[in-house]
């Protein structure tokens, strides 16, 4: 129980980039900053391919679209990860709290990473980049920021995760209500014009 704020941020850190999560603790726990980093995370390689693949997503991600098919790819990459993680910091190989953990984790992960996802198509229908790059640098920040600050205050950064999910879930609930309107008008629309060159009456508005 003890671990399980930091469990449940990191998952939810882990489903908007589980590579950020892991090069974090990671670099926190080598350079002896943060205590308790599982061993795993601390190794040479797996900071070396979670530095790459970091910055392969740091592109990626701050393109239009390209960010969506990045998410797609990465359904069930972030789940996993985020579900590995919580295993390791919860400890003791093959217990129920590890197992607890991990699905924990990978649920948080998964909830997480569909509300960034569906964000990312929502930010993707509006005509200029410059959202998709500020949403894609808070997320960076806001990940690396909060995954430190769990590592010495994991009940706060718990709250915080939790009070941010939450609020990505309503963000995209109300941006798809708003897309959804859209092209219900633009539908309309068209079918009024379409109308009109044909010289035939207009359909009545739904």
């Amino acid at each position: 129980m003890s671990v399980l704020p930091l469990v449940f941020t990191s998952g939810w850190a882990s489903g908007i980039n589980a590579y950020a999560v892991v090069l974090v603790l990671g670099l926190l726990g080598a350079t002896g900053v943060g205590e308790g980093v599982p061993a795993a995370l601390q190794r040479p390689d797996v900071l070396l391919v979670a530095g790459v693949l970091f910055l392969c997503e740091a592109v990626a991600d701050k393109v239009p679209y390209v960010d969506s098919v990045w998410d797609a790819v990465h359904t069930v990459i972030r789940p996993v990860a985020g579900g590995v993680v919580a295993a390791l910091l919860a400890g003791h190989d093959g217990s129920l709290p590890q197992l607890a953990a991990g699905a924990v984790g990978g649920s948080t992960a998964l909830v997480s990473h569909l509300v960034k996802a569906g964000t990312r198509i929502a930010v993707n229908t509006s005509p200029e980049p410059a959202s998709n790059i500020v949403l894609s640098l808070a997320e960076d920040l806001g990940v690396a920021g909060l995954v430190a600050f769990a590592l010495f205050h994991p009940v706060a950064a718990a709250g915080i995760a939790g009070a941010l999910l939450a609020a990505g879930i309503a963000v995209v609930v109300f941006l798809w209500s708003r897309i959804r309107r859209y092209l219900r008008r633009r539908r309309q629309r068209r079918e009024e014009k379409r109308f009109a060159t044909a010289g035939g009456a207009v359909p009545p508005a739904v």
